[in-house]
């Protein structure tokens, strides 16, 4: 995979954790005919980021084929175990190595299915045009993922540790970040209670 241009917005969707609380994988869960690592990915791709890095760790063969035919790179963490920071890392990682002049990174979860790909043109149109170095969504007066980071933030997304993830980013200076508002962005998929309300149930 080599960079189609200098400059690029790349995506980090992190798929590697264990759904503990869910019982059964969450990237794997089907919504609306699609699971929703694929919609996430497929949110990036159509939003028009590169490159998509989908980082697997729990059901990695499966998340895989569930990715089938997505212009996206995958990158195994075998460390998912210790928390998000390690998945991140390891996406970045890979996302610069494909694209080393990228000016910054969109991190999605891949468990949150109101995002959209028009969402994500949204966060990328709205860092452009503030000129700040991050843009995050908006949602239950909080601001978290999915988020633009532009690259010179990349070193303190890499120094993150356990289970802080990027949101820990994000709150660290509100002054450099523009927020985008996400309907329905509180909704992520952790619990049997989330997959019932994101069914409509």
């Amino acid at each position: 995979m080599t960079s189609p241009c200098d400059g690029c917005i790349g995506g980090v969707v992190l798929a590697a954790g264990r759904s503990v609380r869910l019982g059964t994988p969450k990237q794997l869960l089907v919504l609306e005919g699609e699971a929703l690592v694929r919609r996430a990915a497929r949110a990036a791709v159509e939003a028009g980021l590169w490159p998509v890095v989908v980082v697997v760790g729990d059901h990695a063969d499966e998340v895989r084929g569930a990715l089938a035919g997505l212009p996206v790179a995958t990158v195994a963490n075998p460390q998912y175990e210790t928390g998000m920071a390690s998945s991140l890392r390891r996406g970045l990682a890979r996302l610069t190595e494909c694209a080393p002049d990228a000016a910054g990174v969109v991190v999605l979860a891949c468990d949150q299915p109101r995002v959209s790909a028009e969402h994500v043109e949204a966060l990328v149109e709205a860092q452009r045009q503030a000129g700040k170095l991050v843009a995050a969504s908006s949602y239950s007066g909080a601001l978290g993922v999915p988020a633009l980071f532009a690259a010179a933030v990349f070193p303190e997304l890499l120094a993150l540790e356990g289970d802080r993830g990027a949101r820990g980013v994000v709150e660290r200076d509100p002054a450099r970040v523009c927020a985008v508002p996400l309907e329905g962005g509180e909704l992520d998929v952790d619990t049997p209670e989330d997959w019932d309300r994101a069914r409509g149930r």
